[in-house]
């Protein structure tokens, strides 16, 4: 970073009253007085005041491999004085390059590739190619899912705060969401669990839809949900269980892709699943806007109508694409996420053997999180002891999100490039924040 100088032509009180004055009021930033950032590398941010943050959210998952990576930065700046923009009407190599690159990292027979702008979008793109492929209209979600802001989206979304109206395209159903924490089966969560939670779903398929579904679509951790992960062989029988009903498995790997969940590629290997579709955004191009939706030869056939993206596949964005998966396989991620999230993972549970209120430590690689509840025994959910851990870690100079159906959990997810020394500073970090909120209680 600059040496320490942050300069910037507004003051951080006056890029707060103009953004009161002049964004919708839905665009709410975190924080009671939110913060204003103007720089970063890496793992740190810095506001407008000059201070300094550790960065374990990474703006929602996305800075995949740090911020401002050299490596990205210097191939967007040499293509941006090349070739700035195209529409999808043109061919060129970088939008191949990483379409190419995508079959490579994709399990099974995955390899057609169609590029948007975001998660939203390439999910919108995955609905609308399996409807088409399939002849059918119905499509099947899970509670406490989270798909993006577009219309088709907020209906698949099963939060009541992210669905700003009623239901208001096709027919979209959604079943039981394995929730380990919070098991409605039994405690622990185990496998019988796993087969009610699949009797619930063919349930719901016989007795709400047609019994002819086009998709079910899942993420193999809820993000917005809480980062919930789902008991072993979840995944597997629900992928079985659609394509029984001759409907195709859509997995959302916007948030649980390109390592993050440690040891595989994609969130999904940890359940042997090849999906029939895949969606992706978030850390695909560290920051740069992309969404991607891949499938196979055969169900990329299907797409029967005409169809173009203006900023689909753009070439500054695909060279930011081609920089960051280039650096991920270079630094193997997946591997990266393991270790690192492994202790993450240890430090967090230790919080949690001296935080009661801290009911639930969970997570996969470099996606953990804390559930953090008013009492243990209840698990009443508590999003007012989450508001003040966000502002104590925000005190002590780290940046986390919030999440969860109530609001009430901790979600952590730096980037996948973290240092061992960056992590242990993060846990410091965080055991001070917890005795802040402690003192608090």
């Amino acid at each position: 970073m600059s040496n320490g100088v942050v300069t910037a032509s507004l003051s951080a009180s006056d890029v707060r009253a103009g953004h009161a004055e002049y964004l919708f009021p839905c665009v709410a930033p975190y924080y009671r007085e939110p913060l204003v950032l103007v720089e970063a590398q890496g793992v740190r941010v810095v506001d407008a005041e000059g201070r300094e943050y550790l960065d374990l959210f990474a703006g929602i998952l996305t800075t995949s491999v740090g911020h401002c990576h050299p490596e990205v930065v210097a191939r967007v700046r040499d293509q941006v004085g090349r070739l700035g923009h195209t529409s999808t009407m043109y061919m060129t190599e970088p939008q191949v390059g990483v379409a190419r690159r995508l079959a490579e990292l994709a399990p099974g027979e995955l390899k057609r590739t169609f590029f948007t702008n975001s998660g939203s979008e390439a999910i919108e793109t995955a609905i609308m190619l399996a409807m088409q492929y399939t002849g059918r209209s119905e499509v099947i979600a899970l509670r406490r899912a989270y798909s993006g802001r577009t219309l088709l989206n907020v209906n698949i979304t099963a939060h009541s705060g992210w669905r700003p109206l009623p239901s208001a395209v096709g027919a979209v159903k959604h079943a039981l969401a394995p929730y380990p924490y919070r098991c409605p089966f039994k405690t622990p969560c185990d496998d019988e669990c796993v087969e009610a939670f699949a009797r619930d779903l063919v349930e719901l398929i016989e007795t709400t839809t047609t019994g002819r579904p086009a998709a079910l679509i899942v993420e193999p951790i809820q993000g917005v949900g809480g980062f919930i992960v789902p008991p072993a062989g979840y995944l597997r029988r629900a992928a079985e269980i659609i394509r029984s009903y001759g409907g195709l498995f859509i997995a959302d790997e916007v948030q649980t892709g390109f390592g993050r969940t440690g040891g595989h590629w994609w969130g999904i290997d940890h359940d042997a699943v090849v999906p029939d579709i895949m969606t992706m955004a978030k850390g695909i191009a560290n920051g740069f806007p992309v969404g991607a939706t891949i499938t196979t030869d055969e169900i990329a056939a299907g797409w029967r109508a005409k169809t173009v993206s203006t900023y689909g596949g753009n070439p500054i964005s695909m060279v930011a694409a081609a920089a960051t998966l280039d650096v991920m396989v270079q630094e193997n991620t997946p591997e990266r996420a393991e270790e690192r999230g492994a202790q993450l993972r240890r430090a967090l549970d230790a919080l949690a053997r001296e935080h009661d209120w801290i009911g639930e430590v969970r997570g996969k690689g470099l996606m953990q999180a804390l559930e953090l509840v008013e009492d243990p025994v209840t698990k009443e959910p508590s999003p007012r002891l989450a508001l003040a851990f966000l502002e104590a870690t925000r005190e002590e100079g780290l940046l986390v999100g919030t999440g969860g159906l109530h609001g009430n959990v901790i979600r952590i997810g730096p980037s996948l490039l973290i240092t061992k020394a960056e992590v242990d500073e993060a846990a410091e970090k965080l055991r001070r924040a917890c005795e802040r909120v402690a003192r608090q209680r």
